[in-house]
């Protein structure tokens, strides 16, 4: 008796294996990138190159997206994703086959790629070496011999590609230079999306440490994760603080504060599990109004 193939997957199946969640990490440092450069680029913003700040997005979106294609991909195959709690995955639940979720990482990886070649064409070719970087680092994290998203250093990767260097990147696109501000700007940004992954990773320490998989949040144990996890959100604050020394608009950006009190209080209060879950998104909505509120601030200088 043959077994009827699976269905292909529809484009919600692709769009939920895409994580839209996790998205804010990839806009909020470009915005914030932007916003550095207007600031500095004059009256109105006459010395910014508008164009490159879309083709920047679009290599952060790919990015964000490509990773957790390839994430999904990793951990399907080596069952890392069989006891899952949280949102939808596409290899462990057999919605899309390995290939196809393996071709959908490497081929959002090569638009990526092709996006910032064009914007390394018009400002310095070292942008190249750190696409290349950023999109092996991506693959790695979960992918290879020895994935180093096993070991606990995601949030290092995180910190360094979706603060530094996208934030940092997107002004100098703009600009072709890097005003001091932006880098006090992009640790903000790093701390954020580090809380991000570190909410996702609290609510997997059960099903990660049954399979292998050391997390930092499966290293620190779960008091410690929560505690990290509310001193990221602080820290990012506190970078606000620090930018506003320099552009005193910046502080608006604190606004967002009223948006992350909840989340904190319900992870240190000591919600589990998939009571987690909202949690992420609710990150995720503090992230975007931190953001956009920094990105007004830092523009208007």
């Amino acid at each position: 008796m043959t077994t009827a193939p699976s269905p292909a997957p529809r484009l919600a199946d692709w769009v939920a294996g895409a994580r839209p969640r996790t998205l804010p990490a990839a806009v909020v440092p470009v915005a914030v990138g932007a916003g550095a450069a207007a600031g500095a680029g004059g009256a109105f913003g006459d010395g910014v190159v508008w164009w490159r700040l879309v083709a920047a997005l679009a290599v952060s979106l790919l990015l964000q997206i490509g990773v957790n294609y390839a994430n999904d991909y990793s951990d399907g195959v080596r069952g890392a994703d069989d006891v899952r709690i949280g949102p939808m995955r596409l290899v462990a639940t057999g919605t899309a086959s390995p290939g196809a979720v393996k071709r959908a990482a490497l081929g959002t990886f090569l638009l990526a790629a092709m996006t910032g070649l064009a914007l390394a064409a018009v400002t310095t070719w070292w942008l190249v070496a750190v696409g290349a970087a950023a999109i092996l680092a991506a693959w790695g994290y979960t992918g290879g011999p020895k994935p180093y998203g096993y070991l606990g250093l995601g949030e290092l990767f995180v910190f360094v590609f979706f603060g530094l260097v996208a934030t940092v990147g997107t002004t100098y696109v703009a600009l072709e230079r890097i005003p001091g501000v932006t880098w006090v700007a992009a640790t903000g940004v790093g701390f954020l999306a580090c809380a991000l992954l570190v909410i996702n990773n609290l609510r997997d320490i059960p099903t990660d440490a049954a399979v292998g998989k050391r997390t930092l949040a499966v290293r620190l144990g779960d008091r410690r994760a929560r505690v990290l996890y509310a001193v990221l959100i602080v820290g990012a604050f506190l970078a606000v603080a620090a930018a506003a020394g320099v552009r005193s608009w910046s502080l608006i950006a604190l606004a967002g504060l009223g948006s992350a009190r909840e989340p904190i209080q319900q992870v240190m209060g000591g919600a589990n599990g998939r009571e987690l879950i909202p949690i992420l998104g609710e990150t995720g909505k503090t992230q975007m109004i931190y953001g956009l509120l920094f990105a007004i601030g830092l523009a208007l200088g």
